[in-house]
């Protein structure tokens, strides 16, 4: 009899191998921990977040240019926006735990290159993680 699903390590359905995938996204976290952000504020002087899936998003990006496609895309090209260059590690360890509720980070908020560091072990520190129920 042919077991239902992919062996261990093996490519899950739509050929994505989980370990590979598990791979990339810590390499990508590493460098995010050691890159220098950029975090604009809004009009009340606090980071910028956003709202989304009950989570709270600190709202990062890689350079000046990823924040100006961000201001375009929001029709907001013409106001000022002030932003403070933040270590990624720095937003994930000591800003994400201010946040009222589960937070995350979330880089280069609208583009193809866009990702999302959410609030769960091993990416936020453990008193703010959510709790997925095991899942791994």
């Amino acid at each position: 009899m042919e077991p239902d699903g992919p062996g261990p390590g093996g490519p899950a359905p739509g050929g994505v191998d989980p370990v590979a995938a598990r791979r990339e996204f810590a390499r990508v976290l590493g460098e995010f921990r050691r890159s220098a952000v950029l975090v604009p504020f809004d009009e009340l002087g606090s980071l910028w977040t956003a709202d989304f899936g009950g989570v709270r998003w600190i709202c990062a990006f890689s350079d000046e240019e990823a924040l100006a496609r961000f201001a375009v895309a929001r029709g907001e090209a013409g106001r000022e926006w002030p932003y403070r260059t933040v270590l990624g590690a720095r937003l994930l360890d000591a800003m994400v735990p201010l946040l009222p509720g589960p937070g995350g980070v979330a880089l280069d908020a609208g583009s193809a290159d866009g990702r999302l560091f959410p609030p769960v072990a091993g990416i936020v520190p453990e008193g703010v993680a959510v709790d997925l129920g095991g899942a791994r």
